[in-house]
């Protein structure tokens, strides 16, 4: 039942994966359940990621509710027809820089959301199953000669966090504040517009609704979910977060983990009548 602290709540925003999606990243039988309560109970619900609009619209089909996108880290929001809401795209004039910092080792893997596009500069087995799975394909481009219009993330991936850091270093001091440069998993590190947050998009929906931040409860895992789950009314973290998300965060409330569907159990407990 509803205690005074929740009672304002009207908004519930989530990361996807490590944290709404099991690890298998599918949405578990119970948190479909808890969605469909939620809806039901006149909660709005945002999904909240770093991935493709194209890729979360297949999850929240799955879903089968009416929910926001809020995708690439915040650089686009949908509402819930598919209508693009927002969008904020990285300097056509820094693309090309980001990518020239990191394309000459050969060993990251570099990515570009470009509009409706996945772009990357090579392929492996485990993009290969990722893309298969997601029904979402990527295509191969050119680093030396990137896309540059339209770019709503610039992004790396590669096995070791410890590598990737030293080209967020690399990036910050290039580039300081004209762009948001964050890791959504230790493995992969995103670089968005300076003023590109799921935070400030979280706001933006918030203010569509008539509501304001104190009028959210968000879920997320990563750094890049830091400014969404400080500026909610309510920001609860994963368990399973980076020791870096938990030391940004020192105040927030750390919950189970997505294997227990610690999110669904967290709102059958405190929202749901």
């Amino acid at each position: 039942m509803n205690n005074s602290a929740f009672e304002n709540l009207s908004i519930v925003a989530s990361d996807l994966d490590g944290t709404l999606l099991a690890p298998n990243h599918q949405l578990s039988d119970v948190t479909k359940q808890t969605l469909k309560q939620l809806h039901e109970q006149g909660y709005t619900f945002i999904f909240a990621t770093g991935r493709h609009h194209i890729d979360v619209a297949y999850i929240r089909e799955e879903s089968g509710i009416p929910a926001y996108m809020i995708t690439s880290n915040g650089a686009r929001v949908h509402d819930i027809n598919d209508n693009l809401m927002y969008s904020q795209n990285v300097n056509p004039e820094l693309v090309q820089g980001v990518i020239d910092i990191v394309r000459q080792d050969t060993d990251i893997i570099i990515h570009l959301y470009q509009d409706d596009q996945w772009w990357v500069n090579q392929t492996d087995e485990q993009l290969l199953s990722f893309s298969k799975s997601s029904g979402f394909a990527f295509h191969l481009f050119d680093d030396k000669n990137a896309p540059k219009d339209g770019v709503a993330k610039v992004f790396f991936t590669h096995e070791s966090h410890e590598y990737l850091s030293t080209f967020e270093d690399k990036l910050n001091q290039e580039f300081g504040d004209k762009l948001n440069v964050a890791f959504s998993t230790p493995w992969c590190l995103e670089v968005m517009q300076g003023n590109v947050s799921k935070g400030l998009a979280l706001q933006a929906v918030a203010e569509s609704l008539g509501k304001d931040l104190s009028n959210c409860i968000a879920f997320g895992d990563g750094m890049n979910d830091a400014e969404m789950l400080a500026m909610a009314g309510m920001g609860k973290v994963m368990q399973t977060a980076h020791p870096k998300v938990k030391a940004a965060l020192p105040n927030n409330e750390v919950i189970g983990s997505n294997e227990d569907d610690a999110v669904a159990h967290y709102l059958l407990k405190h929202l749901l009548r």
